[in-house]
């Protein structure tokens, strides 16, 4: 490994244990989580409420040393209200912008689904282009401007399905399920003490890794992990396979392509190698795949879930030796 796929590798490994002090278990999430920051990339957190999901984001805001912004969405909310808008100054005689708090760099989009389409939309620009459009004037955001949107799985009344257009621009889509037992108890016991997990980050116990300047160059020298010629085509292989799979409705597109290659770079970095092997192809392949696959109405009346299709996909593509 070379000294600075080294650096690298310390940096995601140290971050991972800061993060592991005020997020208990969710190990794989972590993983997930800083996998779509270190690629540029936006992810789609999805879990039922009080599993820490915005807890998360803001303690990797802390240990990234970025900000933090949080937008609670709402049936009522309005693309205004999420980009801001020009207010006109009594005192200047002249209008004078209004930022909305999607001006961060790690942005946590709660309970996107809440809002109508239009609303969604508004956050389309920003997730592509990293600019927000205001009055025909666009706004840059920063270079290493995040979302992570958040929904309930479970609860669907007074939401609004994401268009697919949105749903391909978040290159994962993370699972967070409740704890184990032991998890759930060790939560409990430090509830009752001084090391409750919000109090943990708000003490200072949880240390800044890096910078955002940091965070932008580190990204850079994921162009030094090693992916092979064949691994490449394979990657291309199972992509494909999703758009010939009989019970696949609207497989994934090329954008699922660059997410595999992109996301299994980062998960070698994370396993501390300078090297993409099959074995981190096919750990993040139900994350970038999952959310893009629709299934054919027949084949989910039979009970077929979209894990099940990419399990079988993975066996029929032939791996590289």
């Amino acid at each position: 490994m070379t000294a600075t796929n080294a650096v690298l590798a310390d940096v995601l490994a140290t971050a991972k244990q800061e993060i592991a002090k005020v997020i208990i278990g969710q190990e794989k999430v972590i993983e997930s989580a800083l996998i779509a920051i270190f690629t540029n990339h936006h992810a789609l957190i999805e879990g039922v409420p009080g599993v820490a999901k915005t807890l998360l984001v803001r303690t990797m805001a802390h240990v990234l040393g970025c900000e933090f912004g949080r937008i609670q969405f709402t049936p009522d909310l309005m693309p205004a209200d999420i980009i801001g808008t020009h207010v006109f100054s009594m005192q200047k005689n002249s209008f004078a912008l209004v930022k909305g708090p999607i001006f961060t760099t790690f942005l946590l989009a709660d309970e996107i689904n809440r809002a109508p389409a239009k609303t969604q939309s508004a956050l389309l620009q920003a997730m592509q282009e990293r600019v927000v459009s205001i009055d025909r004037r666009t706004q840059p955001l920063p270079d290493n401007f995040t979302v992570f949107a958040t929904q309930n799985p479970i609860e669907h009344q007074g939401t609004y399905p994401l268009p697919e257009a949105q749903l391909d621009r978040f290159m994962l889509k993370i699972p967070m399920t409740h704890p184990d037992r032991d998890e759930e108890l060790n939560l409990a016991q430090r509830m009752l003490g001084d090391n409750a997990p919000e109090a943990v980050l708000k003490s200072g116990a949880v240390r800044p890794v890096i910078t955002p300047e940091v965070l932008t160059d580190l990204r850079r020298q994921l162009a030094a992990i090693r992916v092979k010629e064949e691994l490449i085509g394979y990657i291309v292989d199972i992509v494909r396979q999703t758009r010939r799979h009989p019970g696949v409705l609207v497989g994934a597109g090329p954008r699922a392509t660059q997410a595999l290659l992109l996301g299994s770079r980062a998960a070698a970095a994370l396993a501390g190698r300078d090297f993409v092997t099959p074995d981190d192809i096919k750990g993040l392949a139900v994350p970038v795949l999952g959310h893009r696959i629709l299934l054919r109405p027949e084949y989910e009346i039979e009970g077929l879930a979209i894990e099940e299709v990419i399990e079988q996909i993975l066996q029929e593509v032939t791996v590289p030796r």
